[in-house]
Parts: structure tokens; C-alpha cells; sequence
């Protein structure tokens, strides 16, 4: 793969409206703080323990073509940093007694779900590399299926594609429909914001 991804856009330039209600709750957030603003403060309580991976972070988002605010935002979503993971694992599975998703980026090893193997230690390059690639391919598929989306709205298709699937993406205005929260591309996008803006990525 070239240096940069060709759908590669800048975070700041992709609309939000940030964090759901039920995200906020989930996170046990203060019920007034919604939206950006939540989102905002999500991503700064996790950018003191983001700095351990920035290096990583800037390194693989410059080798895929993909700001590398959005991938701390993923991760800021997905496992807090690291912060809510058991031994690199997340979003476990009460049903089969297992764990569906591996790493910082929490990519899905659930046989019924992604499928994917994971690879590499939870917060090593090989596993953001593995992410990643994960999500270009949810960009590429989204960029074919709405070519008459802008780069911002395909970028925003495909972080939504890869939370919930791109047979759950049907249109822009119901980007999140599908998705965990009803909001993961509007928060990720938003904390992606904070991490370009405030966290220096």
C-alpha cells in the first residue's frame, strides 16, 4: 500500500454530532454533558495514557494514509486506552464465556462477528497495523457503495461500517443507525477533533 490511503481526509473537516445519550450513560458521564462536549471530555481523560502509544499511532497512521487522531479516537472508544481491557481483551461475551474483541482497537475475533485472528500483542504496532487495515477496508467498501458520498461523509461510512458492518450502513443521514450506542462515528469523529485540535496527533 502507497504512503497515503486515497481516502485519506482531514478529521477536522468530517461533521459530528458527537457523543449519544446512551454512551454518556454507559461511560457514567454527568447526564448534562452530551454530544461534542462529552466526546470532548471522553477523549481527554484518556490522552495521559494515549501518549504511551502515540509513537505507534503516528507511525501506522502515516503508513495507511489515516489521520492519526482518528485511530487514537478509536482507541479512546474502544478500550479507553487500554484502561477497560482484561489482559488486552474487551466486550465480553456472558453467553459463550469468551471475548469478542482483542487489542486496543478491539478487533472482533467473535466466529458469529468480524472472525478476524488477531494479530500481535494488544497494544503493539502489529496489532494497530491489523486494525487499520481493517478499517481501510470498511472505507474502500463504503467508497463503492456511496461513490456520490463526499471523502468526508465515505470516511464517516466506514468507521461506522466498522463497529456495526457495511451491510448496516444504508445511508448518511442514518450513518449510526446500526451501530453500538446509535452514535459510534459521530463520537469517534468528535474525539478524533479533541486529539488533532487539543492532543497534538
Amino acid at each position: 500500500m502507497g504512503n497515503f490511503f486515497s481516502g485519506y481526509v482531514d478529521i477536522r473537516r468530517v461533521e459530528t454530532s458527537g457523543a449519544s445519550s446512551r454512551t454518556v450513560k454507559q461511560e457514567n458521564l454527568q447526564h448534562n454533558v452530551q454530544g461534542v462536549t462529552a466526546s470532548h471530555n471522553m477523549a481527554k481523560t484518556d490522552a495521559g495514557q494515549m501518549e504511551k502509544y502515540r509513537e505507534k499511532i503516528n507511525k501506522v497512521g502515516h503508513k495507511y494514509g489515516i489521520d492519526p487522531a482518528l485511530i487514537a479516537a478509536i482507541i479512546s472508544r474502544e478500550s479507553r486506552a487500554g484502561n477497560v481491557l482484561h489482559d488486552g481483551w474487551g466486550d465480553y461475551d456472558s453467553k459463550r464465556g469468551t471475548y469478542n474483541a482483542w487489542g486496543l482497537m478491539q478487533v472482533d475475533v467473535n466466529p458469529n462477528g468480524g472472525g478476524h485472528t488477531a494479530r500481535g500483542g494488544w497494544d503493539s504496532e502489529e496489532h494497530l497495523c491489523q486494525a487499520t487495515e481493517i478499517l481501510v477496508h470498511f472505507i474502500k467498501i463504503i467508497r463503492e457503495k456511496f461513490p456520490n458520498w463526499s471523502a468526508e461523509q465515505q470516511l464517516k461510512g466506514g468507521i461506522a461500517a466498522y463497529n456495526a458492518g457495511d451491510r448496516n450502513v444504508h445511508s448518511y443521514c442514518k450513518v449510526d443507525e446500526y451501530t453500538r450506542g446509535g452514535d459510534y462515528s459521530n463520537d469517534i469523529v468528535a474525539r478524533g477533533h479533541w486529539y488533532k485540535k487539543r492532543g497534538g496527533f
